[in-house]
């Protein structure tokens, strides 16, 4: 279960400055459906130069609308200079703070604003900040630049935190490796093997089931239960578990992010590394 403060719930709940200007100086969109998270931000300049109007539409989870709220509260009155000078955890700040996990939606509201000051000055954003840069990690499209950046910012140490402020790393995981050279590097330490884990005892498929029934009542449901989702457990196929997800789950963008960064990968730690998730077709 998500812990939000009562300030995320408020911006959630009654956000601030939904819409979009159709005379806007400047306008920065960031993000794709394709990724469960878009946010586009607007904004207006008066006659001092000052942010005196900001507007956001956003696709995403509570945490993305409250931060796209916040952030266009947060900037109002001020200079683009000063704008420039936010950062993902003013925004968070900002809120009360955010759960670890939904880091990622703080990030996403600076991109915004620097995108659209990018608009307003005639440059362009997306080559700035995405393109140069080698990607890293191709689900989501982010560079090796992005994730330095993040890090540094935001005093990163481990993967998951990575994963929590960019979402690399969290589908496939075949990049997880390069994001711990990243991070290795950027804190000056050289990586070490990692210290060979003894063998699990093979379960029998009595076992297994049962495991995989108590994995997921203990440490999957109740979090999709928070949110207006849930999950059943359909069928087990050697090592193919077939689940399907219900209420607001069954229809989510980003179902598939949480088919493998929530299920497939709790089953895999509590269970067997062997398992592989798939939703019922």
């Amino acid at each position: 279960m998500w812990d939000y403060t009562e300030k995320v719930r408020d911006h959630f709940l009654n956000p601030r400055n939904v819409g979009e200007m159709k005379d806007a100086d400047g306008v920065g969109e960031v993000g794709s459906l394709a990724c469960g998270d878009a946010l586009k931000l607007t904004f207006k300049l008066d006659e001092n130069k000052r942010i005196y109007d900001a507007k956001f539409q956003t696709f995403g989870c509570a945490s993305a609308i409250a931060s796209s709220s916040a952030l266009t509260e947060i900037i109002k009155g001020m200079t683009l200079e000063e704008a420039e000078k936010v950062t993902n955890r003013d925004i968070a700040d900002y809120l009360g703070g955010l759960p670890q996990e939904k880091m990622h939606c703080s990030v996403m509201g600076r991109e915004a604003l620097e995108a659209a000051i990018a608009d307003y000055r005639g440059e362009v954003f997306e080559k700035k900040v995405h393109i140069e840069g080698d990607v890293v990690c191709t689900c989501f499209g982010v560079t090796d630049n992005e994730i330095k950046r993040v890090v540094a910012d935001n005093d990163l140490k481990t993967v998951e935190e990575v994963t929590n402020f960019t979402k690399a790393g969290g589908a496939c995981g075949e990049c997880i490796p390069n994001i711990e050279k990243i991070l290795a590097e950027a804190l000056g330490e050289a990586k070490e093997e990692a210290p060979k884990q003894p063998a699990r005892p093979k379960l029998t498929n009595i076992q297994k089931i049962q495991m995989i029934q108590e994995t997921i009542e203990r440490d999957i449901r109740p979090s999709l239960r928070a949110d207006g989702g849930d999950i059943d457990l359909i069928d087990i196929d050697g090592n193919t578990v077939i689940v399907a997800f219900r209420g607001v789950c069954s229809s989510c963008p980003s179902s598939e992010i949480t088919l493998k960064e929530n299920v497939e990968k709790k089953l895999r730690e509590f269970v067997s590394p062997e398992l592989t998730v798939v939703e019922q077709s």
